[in-house]
């Protein structure tokens, strides 16, 4: 197989969700292993609604992701080549002119639905003479331009779905330029898609409907048809589509409530396919188990639950050295022993500054038996203090009160922490330190 050159093609009227990144990393990811190219692609025709803020935001997305595209490309720059592709199409007669109102066009819908017919256009934009044409144009009348389609099949060999074909007999000509002259998406993608010499066009499965439609303007272009991939889309776990209005779900929302990219990668790309729904730490091993012939025709639902889970599970394994510069940021670098002491009970790195808090303190320590803890102060061993410490301590601390399990433990966890939880004070206890646990342990704040 030849390099692929594939795209993500947003429109930058918001902020692109988990569902969106789906189909970005399959993209992405199947450029990398492949070693082809990752083209993004602004559909921001619609001027009105697109920003700028939303087109950075994006980029901002997936370079958070780790997939930054190797070429950037904006429709709002290309106009001339729509231009061209229009007029091309109307020399040769695949490009017609229809006057009909939205209103007009409704009506004849809903009478040839209580006939019992499939509602399809009439082509009477074809049977329109010139003389027709300037009467209406008179009456203030602006066309719109629709696709003639040739009533063939067409069949296409899908990359997740198999053989696939859709009779154009059964479609109605496509609108493909506007009353005002601004165009739909179809024309601009497909003009984009030949000039970028895309390879592979990998989207999600509301798609399929339009591919037949697609491929013909493809080929009555000149352009050879790219292959196609319609994966099945993500939904909540009650079945509701995801769009952009569920801000929580934005890649920006993930990445402000602090989770790792990867997290949102794994479940992104391995949900919804025969793979198992795991971490996966490295894009190239993501990349590796990407299947297109192996993702489910069913709906991959998302489980926010579910992303926590893989995101725990990442950072229990994350080195000191990949979080030293984020534990900086949070005035939480207590260094490699910390990190190792908190990691395992951490689902976010971000929540290692309250455990940090608790070794510096000042702590509230909390004295429920204070017998018992006045004990324990007096068996404290000297220092220097490392991961033997706890153990010496409590064993000395059981023998003489005879307390042990929850009974012997509790105490001094809520002495020296002010918790009834947290990570194992064998690591933790060296951390606090000599000085801060006996002042704790004599109940006072420290």
């Amino acid at each position: 197989m030849s390099k692929p050159i594939v795209r993500f093609a947003p429109s930058p009227t918001g902020r692109i969700h988990i569902g969106n990144a789906r189909t970005a990393l399959l993209n992405a990811l199947f450029a990398r292993r492949e070693g082809g190219v990752f083209v993004l692609r602004f559909d921001d025709t619609d001027l009105e609604r697109s920003k700028r803020e939303y087109a950075d935001a994006i980029e901002t997305d997936l370079a958070w992701l780790g997939i930054p595209p190797n070429i950037v490309v904006r429709q709002s720059e290309r106009f001339a080549l729509y231009d061209d592709a229009a007029e091309r199409l109307r020399m040769a007669g695949r490009l017609y002119a229809c006057y009909e109102t939205a209103e007009e066009l409704e009506f004849r819908r809903k009478r040839l639905l209580a006939r019992g017919l499939p509602p399809i256009y009439d082509r009477a934009g074809l049977k329109l003479t010139d003389d027709d044409r300037v009467k209406l144009e008179a009456e203030g009348r602006r066309p719109h331009w629709r696709f003639k389609l040739d009533h063939e099949t067409v069949t296409w060999q899908d990359l997740v779905r198999g053989e696939c074909h859709v009779d154009c007999a059964s479609l109605s000509d496509p609108v493909l330029v506007r009353e005002d002259g601004t165009y739909l998406y179809t024309l601009p993608s497909i003009v984009d898609d030949i000039d970028l010499k895309i390879t592979h066009v990998i989207r999600g499965e509301d798609h399929v409907t339009n591919t037949a439609v697609q491929i013909q303007i493809f080929e009555a272009l000149g352009g050879n048809p790219p292959v196609f991939g319609h994966h099945n889309l993500l939904t909540t776990l009650s079945g509701e589509g995801l769009s952009k209005r569920l801000g929580h779900l934005s890649l920006a929302g993930l990445r402000e409530a602090g989770l790792e990219p990867q997290a949102a990668s794994s479940l992104a790309v391995l949900v919804g396919t025969a793979e198992s729904v795991r971490p996966v730490a490295s894009l190239d091993d993501l990349a590796r188990l990407i299947d297109f012939a192996h993702i489910s025709r069913a709906p991959a639902k998302f489980d926010e639950h579910e992303l926590d889970q893989l995101n725990a599970k990442l950072v229990h394994e994350m080195p000191y050295e990949a979080v030293k510069d984020r534990l900086e940021t949070l005035d939480a670098d207590g260094g490699e022993a910390f990190w190792l002491a908190v990691r395992t009970n951490l689902t976010k790195v971000s929540e290692a500054a309250p455990w940090w808090n608790v070794v510096r303190g000042p702590v509230n320590p909390v004295i429920e038996d204070r017998a018992f803890v006045d004990a324990a102060a007096e068996l404290l061993p000297p220092a220097p203090w490392d991961a033997t410490t706890w153990k010496t301590w409590t064993e000395a601390v059981k023998a003489r009160t005879g307390q042990k399990g929850k009974a012997l433990f509790m105490p001094l966890r809520l002495a020296l922490t002010g918790l009834d939880h947290g990570p194992e004070l064998a690591a933790l206890l060296p951390l606090i330190g000599p000085e801060r646990a006996s002042a704790r342990l004599a109940g006072r704040a420290a």
